[in-house]
């Protein structure tokens, strides 16, 4: 059966006619959505973002309430990057698919039809596909996006740095790398960064002295600097060396810890230097490979190097297939329990490989992890707790 009695080639050609027009570019999105959902023979569809700390689904188009991430079927396509169906109010049946550009999730579509068959299903997904690209492309510059996924007002150095950060997630067939931090309205001096090449996973966690505005300062010019020397071809030692020489020079009474690597996308060598932060870990075969990644960390960034008897030290490891290496600023392990005791580095850990061993998405692992040290906390996050993760995939598996 095709949707309301259209062909598939009819459908085609209103899509392609949809595309085509160059005043379709600058409709807003509800427009758009109701637009290109005909054109693919839909009857009706709704776009949902997931708000800063994905807790909760809410619409961008369309009116309804928020859905939970977790409790609802459109949380469990947010989840699980899959497809769930069920009964619509309105009649019909609504497919839930999971807004993803790259690997970087953003929320789902409501897709409602009377019927849903291979057919239509395909059409649902090349919509789904096609928000993806159009919310990337103008959430950068779309207030009302942004608006519409924070639950409550965000302090001055919370909006600094985040305008600095990348997306929490990217990723290739070969490599996925994601973070999170929290306390998402109040953040100042924790940051991450990741980027990739066609060779390379460039990737860093920051956590700058203080909790101020001062502090998101220090880690915006950090996260400037290690982008605008690795944009120049600059290898790792080159890197460090020019953060530092940007926080002496601009930012003097101020330092940054943080753990700065380079994986080889093709062979899994990892290089990294570590400037006075936690050691990252290594999880293999769903397991910690004790002191795999502990060497003797450098002094930070910024005026401490300047007192230091000896160059910065790189280091390497060789990754296995479906390694995953864990980094981490201190108030991700140092959060204390409501019973009082600190969530602690072996407890932090045995989450992350039982996540791993029940083959749990590593976004997934994250947004769960984080929720935990929220949760376990009474009175709230004494520190900034930033993680990020990334895992790599053998090309030649």
């Amino acid at each position: 059966m095709r949707g309301r009695g259209m062909t598939a080639s009819a459908s085609d050609d209103l899509l392609g006619d949809f595309l085509a027009d160059p005043a379709n570019s600058a409709l807003d999105l509800t427009t758009a959505v109701d637009r290109c959902s005909k054109a693919l023979g839909l009857r009706h569809s709704v776009v949902y973002l997931t708000d800063v700390q994905q807790h909760v689904l809410v619409p961008l188009t369309g009116r309804g309430p928020d859905l939970a991430i977790d409790g609802s079927l459109a949380g469990w396509a947010y989840r699980t990057q899959s497809l769930r169906v069920e009964e619509a109010d309105m009649g019909g049946l609504t497919a839930w698919l999971p807004l993803v550009d790259g690997a970087e999730r953003l929320g789902v579509v409501a897709v409602v039809s009377p019927t849903l068959d291979a057919v239509l299903l395909r059409r649902a997904r090349v919509l789904a596909s096609l928000l993806a690209m159009m919310i990337t492309s103008k959430r950068s510059y779309k207030d009302s996006f942004v608006a519409r996924t924070r639950t409550e007002p965000m302090e001055l150095p919370a909006e600094l740095l985040r305008a600095f950060l990348p997306p929490r997630t990217i990723g290739t067939a070969h490599v996925v790398s994601t973070a999170v931090l929290e306390p998402a309205y109040e953040i100042a001096g924790d940051g991450f960064d990741h980027a990739l090449t066609a060779t390379t996973l460039h990737a860093s966690i920051l956590d700058s002295m203080g909790h101020d505005l001062a502090s998101g300062l220090a880690t915006s010019v950090t996260l400037a600097a290690c982008r605008n020397a690795r944009r120049t071809g600059a290898d790792l030692p080159q890197l460090v060396e020019s953060v530092d020489a940007a926080l002496t020079r601009w930012l003097p009474e101020q330092f940054c810890t943080g753990i700065l690597a380079q994986l080889d996308l093709a062979s899994g060598v990892l290089h990294w230097s570590n400037c006075g932060h936690p050691a990252p870990l290594l999880i293999r075969n769903r397991a910690l490979v004790p002191h795999a990644m502990e060497k003797e960390a450098d002094p930070p960034m910024g005026f401490p190097f300047a007192f230091a008897s000896e160059p910065r030290k790189v280091h390497r490891i060789a990754l296995e297939q479906g390694d995953r290496v864990l980094m981490y600023t201190d108030g991700a392990t140092e959060s204390r329990m409501r019973n009082g005791t600190e969530f602690g580095l072996e407890r932090f850990v045995d989450y992350v490989v039982r996540a791993a061993a029940a083959g749990e998405l590593a976004p997934e692992t994250l947004r769960r992890l984080i929720h935990s040290l929220l949760e376990s906390e009474s009175t709230g996050l004494r520190d900034d707790a930033t993680i990020l993760m990334f895992e790599w995939r053998n090309p030649q598996s």
